[in-house]
């Protein structure tokens, strides 16, 4: 219940960002003014950085996209740095970019290199189509991070970044994050520790009245594995007392009463693959497996591999808790085991999260782009600002706009990165004076 009033208060927050709007400040009209203006060399930036392959596994492509955005914020005054990734996690590495001040809030900002279209991707490069544009990654999300840049570079020119805190940091690896996490989002979560608010630049989602969203929740990522046993024999004495059910009606009844019992809001559960028989074999490296059994055999063994998505840390630990109670009750001649590995944790909707959302909605709003509602967190997947929301106030989807993310026409409202930046530029500016 608390967690649908506080998104109902999201929701008020964001629609009435406008009513309460006020005109900007003579250095805030600057800042704006200079975001319009360099419109034109930010669409450059994102040509060149899109038309730079920059899949995760392509190693040179992400540290070639990274050394290209580094050069910016070098300009910018920022000390910048590239965190490598120790050989055998098979990354690229990380940009690091930093200002060290005493003025106003300590802000983290967070994007990512990479996209999902590795180098032998017959996706196309840049094209630009009217008021659109495609390429690889165009709006996933290196829109976003040509945003991040583009307002720095209006603070820069007015002096507004003089004695700030902010942090950048641009993973080379958030479409398939390195494991282990520890080490891979290590540098994240530390800046996260020294920051007071963070912001994150996946791509803006807009409603069903074509509106720009918030995000201030995403839903955890975490996998799951479910062994069966079951007594082999002969599939004549199937259901009897001394041959029991096998391990496929064991499984089978285990993933029909997580379909029956754990139902609740922003809550997923998937069983991705199964397999059952008297030899089961799975890689979870390749994601394949295979298995061996004659249909006058009763099946010794099952696997199932799922997906498990939670909003809030504790309905990790219930929904959790059920799933395991439902496993325990075996059915005659059969054992059960499951187990889970954690990805991303949840980034729950908090009041902190609501505050930055509300100073966002009004800087939009007080620039004439209207006020910002927020999404239904059950509509995200996971992303990198989850491994910082558990220990700062976090806002995500500030990025560019566009459609088909991760798919060969992902494209690009091109207007949106002028937008993003005005919207960025004026909420830094409040949060740094």
């Amino acid at each position: 219940m608390r967690l649908t009033r506080l998104f109902v208060s999201l929701l008020a927050a964001g629609l009435m960002g406008g009513a309460a709007a006020q005109s900007l400040t003579p250095e805030e009209e600057r800042i704006v003014a200079i975001v319009k203006a360099n419109s034109g060399k930010a669409l450059e930036l994102l040509e060149k950085s899109v038309n730079i392959n920059s899949g995760t596994m392509n190693h040179a492509g992400v540290r070639e996209v990274g050394k290209l955005f580094r050069a910016e914020f070098d300009k910018l005054g920022f000390k910048t740095q590239w965190i490598d990734m120790p050989k055998e996690m098979q990354r690229a590495g990380h940009l690091v970019a930093t200002r060290d001040g005493k003025q106003g809030k300590r802000v983290m900002m967070i994007g990512h290199l990479d996209t999902v279209f590795e180098a032998d991707s017959p996706v196309q490069k840049w094209e630009r189509q009217g008021d659109r544009a495609r390429g690889q990654g165009v709006n996933d999300m290196k829109g976003g991070d040509v945003i991040i840049i583009e307002a720095l570079r209006a603070l820069h020119a007015v002096g507004a970044l003089e004695n700030t805190n902010i942090g950048v940091i641009f993973t080379g690896d958030e479409e398939n994050a390195g494991n282990p996490k520890e080490i891979s989002r290590r540098d994240m979560v530390d800046m996260a520790k020294r920051s007071d608010v963070a912001l994150a630049f996946e791509g803006t989602v807009l409603d069903e009245q074509g509106k720009a969203t918030g995000t201030i929740g995403r839903r955890s990522s975490t996998s799951w594995q479910l062994e069966v046993k079951g007594k082999q024999g002969h599939s004549s004495g199937i259901f009897n007392a001394s041959a029991g059910y096998g391990a496929v009606y064991e499984a089978a009844r285990i993933l029909d009463a997580f379909r029956q019992q754990l139902p609740e809001p922003n809550l997923t559960y998937n069983p991705g693959v199964i397999l059952g028989g008297t030899e089961v074999s799975y890689d979870d490296m390749s994601a394949k497996g295979g298995a061996f059994g004659k249909t006058n055999v009763i099946a010794n063994t099952t696997k199932v591999m799922g997906d498990l998505r939670f909003l809030t840390p504790e309905q990790g630990e219930q929904v959790r808790a059920k799933m395991r109670a439902i496993v325990a009750q075996s059915l005659p001649g059969t054992s059960a085991t499951i187990s889970f590995q954690d990805s991303y944790p949840p980034m729950a909707p908090t009041e902190g999260n609501l505050k930055v959302l509300e100073l966002y909605s009004k800087a939009s709003a007080d620039a004439g782009l209207g006020p910002i509602a927020a999404l239904p967190p059950g509509l995200r997947g996971a992303g990198d600002v989850q491994f910082a929301a558990p220990y700062v106030d976090s806002l995500d989807g500030l990025g560019a706009t566009g459609k088909a993310a991760h798919a060969p026409g992902e494209d690009l409202d091109v207007k949106s990165i002028e937008q993003g930046a005005i919207r960025t530029a004026i909420l830094l500016y409040r949060l740094t004076r």
